[in-house]
């Protein structure tokens, strides 16, 4: 992991330095002035957290240009260790499928913040704006994207990951839709089909699968509990995809295969089964007992998830890889 975290250091590195090249020349081509967007989110965060930023004048000015910058310089230096750790995982996208991911990965934090905190509505930016601000984003991902190739780890030379077969992502699909109806199952069906054969790829222990268990069952009986939020409220759909994408990722590990197609089916499957989920019980509970509509629900999923996981959890992998 030490190998992974510096490959991301200098990742998030170059491609910040690429992000605010392609910046200053649009800046300098257009003769726009700098974005004052860094600074206000300085003044968001500080007045949330109850902190003035000291100073007056020029002084306050300068301390909130550098703050604002040294934000952009987390942002980039983040997202880059974030992209080598999951690539170190078995997630190794295509390159230019990569270079877009980590350039919206970054452009997602920059604009969710933003949007999050009220200091500007993203959806009342022009097309101008838009493209100021993705084109450079862009070069950020190509930039880390290129410092992910050519700088293989050591887990990554001595772990080669096969393709993925069109069966794996399939039922990596499959168990996203389970895990849009019950986020723990990302996890603990993975966890509980887990291979029998010694030796084999993605065998755990029995205290894992009773963890495992219970937090099924916990959710299973906090679902038909009242204030439960809506899960597709903002924060409680992020953690149910990182729930299908974590499942799609361990069914991948099972087979030695590249992560990067299970895993974009588990998050698109864990999207469906989140708003078809939310759509079924708002149907359903019109016309029977809504408890009997989330029981009804809970063996969908459980389906779901067993057709996901069952077959094949005990094929060994062919040792013959392809470097994918």
């Amino acid at each position: 992991m030490t190998g992974s975290f510096a490959r991301g250091l200098a990742a998030g590195a170059a491609g910040t330095v690429a992000l605010n090249v392609v910046n200053h020349l649009d800046m300098a081509r257009r003769g726009r002035p700098a974005s004052s967007v860094p600074e206000d989110v300085v003044d968001a965060l500080a007045a949330r957290a109850g902190w003035t930023i000291p100073g007056s004048g020029r002084e306050r000015a300068a301390r909130r240009s550098a703050l604002g910058a040294l934000a952009g310089v987390a942002n980039g230096v983040g997202v880059g260790v974030a992209a080598s750790v999951v690539r170190s995982l078995g997630v190794r996208f295509p390159a230019p499928l990569g270079a877009v991911l980590a350039g919206a990965a970054s452009n997602a934090v920059t604009t969710g913040t933003v949007a999050g905190l009220g200091v500007d509505d993203p959806r009342t930016w022009s097309a101008a704006d838009w493209t100021a601000d993705v084109v450079p984003h862009l070069a950020y991902g190509a930039a880390v994207q290129a410092v992910l190739e050519a700088v293989p780890t050591p887990r990554e030379r001595a772990t080669p990951r096969i393709p993925a077969r069109a069966g794996l992502v399939l039922r990596s699909g499959l168990l996203g839709l389970a895990a849009g109806s019950r986020s723990s199952l990302g996890f603990a069906a993975p966890v509980l089909t887990a291979p029998s054969t010694r030796g084999a790829v993605g065998r755990t222990s029995p205290v894992k699968k009773v963890f495992a268990a219970a937090g099924v069952l916990v959710e299973v009986v906090a679902d038909k509990q009242p204030g439960i939020p809506p899960r597709t409220e903002p924060a409680v759909l992020v953690s149910r995809l990182f729930a299908g994408a974590e499942g799609a990722w361990r069914l991948a590990l099972r087979d030695r295969a590249n992560g990067a197609f299970p895993v974009a089916a588990g998050v698109a499957g864990t999207l469906a089964g989140s708003f078809g989920g939310l759509a079924w019980r708002r149907w359903a509970g019109e016309r029977m007992p809504d408890t009997r509509a989330a029981l009804l629900e809970d063996g969908v999923a459980l389906a779901l998830a067993a057709l996901a996981c069952l077959p094949g959890r005990n094929r060994r992998p062919l040792l013959a890889v392809v470097p994918a």
